[in-house]
């Protein structure tokens, strides 16, 4: 099944699926044996940086080894591509799904550079995930400076035919310097207005209630990365503290473990 063709389904289930990304073979491991564990699909995410330290090719691989070796019902995307160039490289190794991130750009630029990705994506089958609104970035501000607003939201996806939408409605990427609150209402508006499904960003530190509240009110995907960078090396480090073992073959998998228990959680908690 293609992804489109799985998150239009769970769309219409009010349902959700978790979309993970990994950074090396041991965070790739540990979230492949979660969704093995929880017989769950998931969605294999990396992003530009990550892509550029793997090495794209060597990363998508892997990622397809992985998925072939434990039997599992998974798609490899694209996070927050920045430019054409970098999704074509993608399609091209074999993505099933590519995310181009214009919403920085100006409505019109992030309509345009979008329609350019879902032609180009339309010629792999691949799914195409686009953003509207400010959902903000590592190290820059969590104040609020826009929320998707509906009718922006019904236009843009009219004008694109983009497959998923990821939205702002109070989340952001990286910590929370406090606890954030979904504008639900707003995710309900946008839900009624236009009929694909949305996506939800900076999963990491939201409360499982707002979790599962967003996806009773049309979130289908659900993005987590900051959790997973974190539960390795603060297990990395833990066990490093009290070790002198160099043999990395010994350390690294106790925080792949630490990784699969918190996608674990993560997806029983998405499928509750």
């Amino acid at each position: 099944m293609k992804l489109q063709e799985k998150l239009i389904q769970l769309h219409n289930q009010k349902k959700a699926i978790l979309a993970a990304n990994f950074y090396n073979l041991e965070t790739l491991q540990g979230i492949i044996r979660a969704a093995k564990s929880e017989n769950s699909g998931i969605i294999l995410q990396a992003s530009e940086s990550s892509l550029k330290y793997m090495n794209l090719e060597m990363a998508a691989k892997m990622a397809f080894q992985a998925i072939s070796d434990y039997g599992v019902e998974a798609w490899l995307h694209l996070d927050h591509g920045g430019n054409v160039d970098l999704v074509q490289k993608c399609l091209d190794a074999g993505f099933n799904s590519v995310m181009i991130d214009a919403s920085e750009e100006s409505f019109d630029e992030n309509i345009k550079t979008t329609l350019e990705v879902v032609k180009r994506a339309q010629r792999y089958g691949a799914n195409v995930e686009a953003e509207l609104g400010y959902v903000a970035k590592l190290n820059q501000s969590q104040g609020f400076k826009g929320f998707t607003q509906p009718e922006e939201a019904k236009r843009f996806v009219e004008a694109t035919g983009v497959n998923a939408l990821a939205i702002a409605i109070g989340t952001a990427h990286g910590f929370y310097k406090e606890e954030p609150k979904l504008e639900i209402e707003l995710l309900s508006r946008i839900n009624q207005l236009i009929d694909i499904p949305l996506v939800l960003h900076g999963g990491s530190g939201v409360p499982d209630k707002s979790l599962q509240l967003a996806i009773l009110n049309g979130i289908t995907k659900i993005n987590l990365a900051t959790e997973t960078k974190n539960i390795f090396m603060k297990k990395l480090k833990q066990e490093l503290s009290y070790s002198e073992e160099i043999d990395l073959r010994i350390v690294f998998p106790k925080a792949t473990d630490a990784v699969t228990e918190l996608i674990r959680k993560k997806i029983q908690t998405i499928n509750t």
